[in-house]
């Protein structure tokens, strides 16, 4: 069973940044996908971004297009969101997620989820 364990996140400003690092038990990373989900309170949750497992593809929802970079390292089974510009409405707990299905497509089951983190960005 693969865990991941999330860190980073926190108390922001708005127009800060932060760094959020989902971090693999096993050195099995490089053969999922990983995507980034958020939910904010009283709301779905929501797709955030996608890596291939190589890292040479990427995929943004549009609210964080030119925001976020979602980045991979599979020497070091870890996966990264960097957030900057953020704003009042991207406040929500940050999941990060293993798949199988290629980052393009947009009906995904995941496998394994990390525990979340609080993300606050304080207008």
């Amino acid at each position: 069973q693969v865990q991941l364990v999330q860190s980073g996140g926190g108390l922001v400003q708005a127009g800060g940044s932060l760094r959020l690092s989902c971090a693999a038990s096993e050195r099995t990373l490089s053969t999922y996908t990983m995507r980034w989900f958020r939910q904010a309170p009283g709301k779905n949750r929501e797709f955030v971004a996608a890596v291939s497992r190589t890292g040479g593809s990427t995929y943004y929802a549009d609210s964080v297009k030119g925001r976020f970079t979602i980045s991979r390292d599979n020497a070091k089974n870890t996966v990264d969101l960097q957030m900057n510009s953020l704003k009042p409405e991207d406040t929500a707990v940050y999941y990060c997620a293993a798949t199988t299905e290629p980052p393009a497509w947009t009906s995904y089951d995941p496998v394994y989820w990390g525990q979340g983190t609080q993300v606050t960005v304080s207008s």
